[in-house]
């Protein structure tokens, strides 16, 4: 995907995201969930407080990697978004595993299903080896990057309020592929 698939809100690019495949060397897998933070005006986004250290890559330019560490246990992944300058980001929740699933698998010891390997975000940014090496990096040139599959159908999406947040999560910014097998969790209410 160039550039210009992520200069756009973050809301729409959440959407249009979902479907696309995420590769990372021997590993791919099929993006079936996805949350949009809409930087400064939003209070759960990372970006909400300003420019800091942490957040500057948030301020650049779009289709650039945000890997943050949370929770003092796992990375999560992020598409900056949106014109530079404007802090919209999407968080990246769930795959369905593509190729290199024994990679997968040996990196998620012990999980045996393959809906399994990568339903949340810290379980795909294990399942894929993404962390903090790749904060920043660009999506449209790699190692980290998206692609359009081959035969691509307009997918529609569940549409939910946003999970694992307390400042706004009620906004109904969660989108997923529905009925994935894949996704963290079964939407709790759809929208639209």
């Amino acid at each position: 995907m160039g550039r210009d698939f992520f200069a756009h809100p973050a809301e729409l690019v959440a959407r249009r995201c979902l479907g696309k495949i995420l590769v990372h060397g021997r590993t791919a897998g099929r993006i079936v969930e996805t949350e949009a933070y809409l930087g400064a005006s939003d209070r759960a986004a990372h970006a909400w407080r300003g420019l800091t250290p942490r957040t500057r890559v948030l301020f650049g330019p779009p289709g650039h990697a945000y890997v943050y560490w949370i929770y003092g246990m796992h990375y999560c992944l992020n598409f900056v978004c949106e014109p530079e300058g404007s802090p919209g980001c999407v968080l990246i929740r769930a795959l369905e595993p593509l190729c290199g699933l024994s990679l997968m698998r040996r990196r998620r010891a012990g999980i045996r299903r393959a809906e399994d390997l990568a339903n949340g975000p810290g379980k795909l940014t294990q399942a894929l080896a993404i962390g903090a090496r790749l904060n920043a990096v660009d999506l449209t040139l790699g190692p980290l990057s998206v692609r359009r599959w081959r035969s691509e159908a307009e997918l529609h999406a569940e549409v939910t309020p946003r999970i694992g947040i307390r400042h706004n999560a009620a906004w109904p910014l969660r989108f997923v592929i529905p009925g994935s097998p894949f996704a963290s969790r079964p939407p709790r209410r759809a929208a639209t």
